[in-house]
Parts: C-alpha cells; structure tokens; sequence
C-alpha cells in the first residue's frame, strides 16, 4: 500500500437490506489535498463519511490511512476528526478550552496546551479570543474555532460534513475561500462532503461526483466542467442546457443531432459507439452560447428560439428563452453587444461546436 496517500480505499460496500448506499467505492487522495464528494442528497457521500470516521463498517472492502488498515481500528483511535454541521462547541467553556478539550484528554501539559491554542488561534485569524465565550463570537468565527478545535490536534485527515450549511449565504462565501486558504496553510489532508457544488468547484483539488453510491466521475473542478465524463456530471456541475434529438451523422467526433423540433445542432461526441439513429442529448454551457445573425461564425452550430424574460444578475445576467417548451439559459455579454431582446421575440442562438457534448440516451 502506497504511503504518499493519506486516504485509500479499495472496494467499499456499505449496504442497508437489499440497498448498497455505497457501491464498489475505491478513491486516493494524496496527502495534502482538498478532495471533495459532492452529490445530492441520498447518494451515499454521509454513508461514506461515516465508515471514514469508523462510526460504521463497510460490509466489503478496505480503509487505509496512511497505509494502516483502519477497517478495525475504532473511532477514537484513527487519526481523524471530524467537523459537523452543527458546531457542537461546548457553550460552558472557553474558547480556549473548547480548543484545548482533546490535547487535555491526551494530558498534554497545561503550558503545552496553552502554546498550542494561542498558535491554532493565531492560524485560524483569532488571536487573543481564548477566553471569550462560544456564544459571543459570530457564525463565522464559531466556524474557525471548530475547525480549530480539530487541527489542534493535528490529525491526518479532517472529514467535514456539510460545515457550512448552517451559515448565511454572503457568510459562506467567505468561508468557502477562508476553508481553502487554511487547508493550505495547514497542510493537512481535508475530505469535505457538500451536496453544493460551488462549495466542491471553488474549494476542491479533486472532486469525486456521487450517484446512487458509487462515483460517476473524479476530477480536478476545471475539468468536470470542462469534460464531464457523464450526462449526470454535465447535468449537476454548473449549469448546463440539455438538448434531446436523434443522431443523423457522427464525424471526426462530432455529432449532427436532428432535435425534436427538426432542427440540425451539432456537438462534440463523449459517448463511445454512438451510432446514427441512436436518441442523444447535447449539453451547452450558458455562457458558451452565443446572440448572432443566419450566416455569422461561419463553423457554429445555431438553434432559433423564442425570448421568456431576462433575469439580472450583475456579471451572471442571462436571457432565458424557450425551445419547444424547454427553457434554455444563455449568459448575456457585459459588453452591451446582445441585440435588443423583447419578450416573445426571436433569437438565434449560436456556438462553436467543441465546446457542446453530446451522450448518447435511452430510447424513450
């Protein structure tokens, strides 16, 4: 077993009756590393997180930490702490003894202990806070003092479940490029669970997309969006439009789909052996869609569509138009370059091909 890996799992099954919440789960993250498993809820990621901690065992499969098999090893006894949702900080005590509750457990000295928090502290952006109470501090630095709690002890990986979903949203912003900043400065290995994926996207190294208890694909954030492997991941990381139509033709892997309306797109093929006749999707990015006129970006794919409204977002304004009954959402340019769009009136959409995916679908 590799050591340069703090986390390696091979195989993981964890069942319930006849339902496998985790499915054939095998993953590595290198020691160091911000890895994510982002999915919605159901999929099996807290399931995951929880034979990570040793709160349960898997049913098949192997655990190792460092190269040390943990699939035995209890809780209390794995290199692991585990952040929550709800803080669960001990609101009789001090900060600084909130901080300092695992080092006394470990009967670290008392002047050890209290050169630790003040350093844990310092890291965290809150020095000099020890002796103030939980309950005087705002969401976010309630926030620091879990994580501080944690790190304080240094363990080989930090599991983080949902920590953020409590706070507020302009609140969880900050803390989203705060986590990353720290998890850098610490160095220490961060497994973080989200059902968000501008929490996984913004934060991550590496992000393990979930699906019904197994991973659909693992990848840098870039290219997730970039080259979702699946129409699940093209259709959960960011926004995305989804087109349905046959396959008329497919080469030098691009696809030319004739959609449910008749008209002709095309698309850069993901799915192996799409053949010709075969139902298929084309997903386009919003933002890879682009206002034109017949005849203009000679190479482009273009669909026509009928304005809905205009939804204002500061730099994330979109025109929402309909195809055939189906919404579809593009970015509106900053540079005022968009043509005048009036409810019901028609556009015509355009993109560069490479930039579409198109999978292949079952027959409805």
């Amino acid at each position: 077993m590799a050591t340069e890996s703090d986390l390696s799992c091979t195989g993981l099954i964890r069942r319930f009756g006849n339902n496998a919440a985790v499915d054939h789960i095998s993953l590595d993250v290198p020691a160091g590393t911000f890895f994510s498993i982002l999915g919605p809820s159901g999929c099996g990621k807290t399931t995951l997180l929880r034979l990570l901690a040793g709160f349960d065992k898997p049913d098949e499969g192997d655990i190792h930490i460092r190269g040390q098999r943990m699939n035995d090893v209890p809780p209390n006894r794995r290199p692991v702490n585990m952040v929550f949702q709800h803080l669960a900080l001990f609101p009789t005590m001090s900060v600084g003894d909130n901080i300092g509750y695992g080092l006394k457990r470990r009967k670290v000295a008392i002047v050890e202990r209290r050169k630790r928090i003040a350093g844990v502290l310092e890291q965290v952006g809150l020095p000099g806070l020890e002796h103030r109470n939980p309950q005087e501090l705002s969401g976010g630095q309630r926030q620091r003092v879990a994580l501080a709690r944690c790190l304080v002890l240094e363990p080989t990986l930090l599991l983080l479940d949902e920590p953020l979903g409590a706070l507020d949203l302009k609140l969880r912003e900050q803390m989203k490029i705060e986590l990353k900043h720290l998890q850098k400065q610490f160095g220490t290995t961060f497994v973080y669970i989200t059902h968000d994926q501008s929490e996984a996207m913004v934060m991550s190294d590496q992000v393990a997309v979930m699906k019904d208890g197994r991973f659909d694909q693992v990848a840098p954030p870039e290219e997730l969006y970039r080259e979702p492997a699946t129409p699940f991941v093209a259709g959960f990381v960011g926004d995305n439009n989804r087109l349905a139509g046959e396959v008329v033709s497919v080469m030098d892997n691009l696809a030319e789909i004739r959609l449910d309306d008749g008209e002709l797109v095309r698309g850069r093929v993901v799915s192996a052996g799409l053949q010709r006749g075969a139902r298929a999707e084309l997903y386009i990015r919003p933002e890879s869609l682009v206002f034109t006129d017949e005849g203009l970006n000679r190479g482009f794919s273009s669909m026509q569509a009928k304005v809905r409204t205009t939804l204002f977002d500061g730099a994330n304004s979109r025109v929402e138009a309909d195809k055939s009954g189906q919404p579809v959402y593009a970015r509106l340019p900053q540079d005022g370059s968009a043509p005048k769009l009036m409810a019901n009136s028609a556009v015509r959409l355009a993109w560069d091909p490479m930039l579409a995916r198109v999978f292949g679908a079952d027959k409805p």
